[in-house]
């Protein structure tokens, strides 16, 4: 058990660089076994480490005994092992391993952490592409298992690379706004009304009062704005309290959010979200490759496509389409789910884009907050994006007047006393502002081509599920 007891000066070298430039080098490796069979006189060991991992070779003969071997052989499968070795070119490629030219021939090996014998779920079996209507007996490991051990669930080549681009969605969306001018805020989670002012928002005990869990980071960002610092993003946790089970609805999620002022017109705003996203999809496309192909052997599915600039409609061409495809719908009515993703179809087949802006949304389907349009009482300036046929970007021009914000929170039957701190911010001289949010684990799963958020959420959060 390494207990700090010393340092060390061995240098442990990467699985990854292990390739034919160091043929006849003695290397040490820290990785975890990941399989081993025996067969005679030699043990061979498959050696992991993150995505990418190598073969060993533990033979009887000067550097290795009967004994060792046995040893290797009976090291638990999980367990993290140190090895020294000699990397030898191979005459035949090992299809089996990321390092396909070179294996390991082992002179010492010690195990650093040992794992229990009775794996919950094979690492084998968690990466089999699951072919429908193809039954060839070999298992997959169903959703719930996964998830009650995600820790070992985490360690497969496809959770590696989903949350590697994970983690890149998040730089690239930093990046491109903090080099458009952007400032990134923090805002509280833990509020004294519901942001949205409406239900499902969690409770919980504060002191001797109720607060509540932020459903959204709205009105921080608007105060943000009407303190002048003009264009503001935050990436932060919200919270629903819907009981929603579906493949798309998480009670916890991440938001990456933006608002912005504007000088005369909301696409001004609108326009430098949806590139903000292009410009994270090409960053994904150039950085990401290797991982979105590690989760495409499991989970095949088309490239994501998108177009420069990005294509807007407006909700009444949607509805033109939709009708056209023989579906009734009143032009005040919401899209449903199975409509939001026909449409999405009908816009790939017509425009070959799995993104794109719905724009100019009816007024009563929108929160109170949202500018009516000025020219059609009945619609408002307001914009939802889709990947792949579902939306991950609600957005609108906000009321920033106190007395029209007013009339339309009444309109809605808003008890005012509850808002009244929302409202207030704007009396003191307010920019005309808009924003959005975007759902982090959406965007990774439909860009994927993934069919469940549980896919892309680290320790998702559901109704039905609290732990690990």
């Amino acid at each position: 058990m390494i207990q700090s007891q010393e340092k060390s000066d061995r240098v442990l070298v990467r699985v990854s660089n292990l390739t034919e430039k160091k043929a006849d080098e003695v290397v040490w490796v820290r990785a975890r076994v990941h399989t081993s069979r025996a067969k005679g006189k030699q043990c061979f060991l498959v050696l992991r480490q993150q995505q990418f991992n190598v073969q060993a070779l533990v033979a009887v003969g000067d550097h290795a005994s009967k004994q060792m071997v046995k040893f290797a052989a009976n090291i638990n499968k999980e367990s993290i092992v140190d090895v020294e070795g000699v990397v030898r070119k191979v005459n035949q490629k090992i299809g089996s391993c990321t390092q396909q030219d070179v294996e390991l021939h082992v002179q010492k090996i010690y195990v650093i952490s040992v794992a229990e014998p009775r794996l919950p779920l094979q690492l084998d079996d968690a990466i089999r592409p699951e072919v429908e209507g193809e039954e060839d007996g070999r298992a997959t490991v169903n959703q719930d298992t996964r998830l009650d051990n995600r820790v070992i669930d985490l360690r497969t080549s496809t959770s590696q690379a989903v949350f590697r681009l994970q983690s890149g969605v998040c730089h690239l969306f930093r990046e491109t706004l903090i080099n458009k001018g952007f400032v990134e805020i923090q805002t509280p989670k833990i509020i004294s009304a519901a942001s949205e002012g409406g239900a499902n928002v969690f409770t919980v005990s504060y002191f001797k009062n109720n607060a509540y869990l932020a459903q959204s980071p709205q009105l921080y960002k608007q105060m943000c704005i009407c303190a002048d610092f003009e264009k503001v993003f935050c990436i932060g946790p919200v919270f629903r309290a819907e009981d929603s089970n579906t493949h798309r609805h998480l009670t916890e999620f991440v938001g990456l959010d933006i608002e912005m002022a504007f000088n005369y017109h909301y696409h001004e705003v609108m326009e430098e979200i949806a590139d903000t996203l292009v410009q994270i999809f090409k960053g994904l496309q150039e950085r990401f490759q290797t991982e979105i192909q590690t989760v495409n052997k499991q989970f095949p599915c088309e490239p994501f496509k998108f177009l420069e600039p990005t294509l807007r409609l407006e909700y009444c061409e949607a509805l033109a389409m939709l009708r056209e495809a023989g579906i009734e719908m009143g032009d005040e009515e919401d899209l449903s789910t199975p409509n939001e993703k026909l449409l999405g179809r009908l816009v790939k087949e017509k425009y070959d884009t799995d993104f794109y802006i719905l724009d100019k949304y009816p007024l009563a389907v929108r929160p109170f907050y949202t500018m009516p349009d000025p020219r059609n009482p009945k619609q408002s300036n307001s914009y939802d994006m889709f990947m792949r046929g579902e939306e991950i970007l609600s957005g609108a021009q906000r009321i920033h007047d106190p007395q029209l914000l007013t009339e339309r929170a009444l309109h809605h039957g808003i008890d005012l006393e509850k808002i009244k701190a929302y409202i207030d911010s704007f009396r003191f001289g307010a920019p005309p502002h808009a924003g959005g949010g975007i759902g982090l684990e959406r965007v990774t799963m439909l860009f994927l081509g993934l069919h469940n958020i549980r896919q892309t959420s680290m320790f998702p959060r559901d109704p039905k599920r609290l732990t690990p």
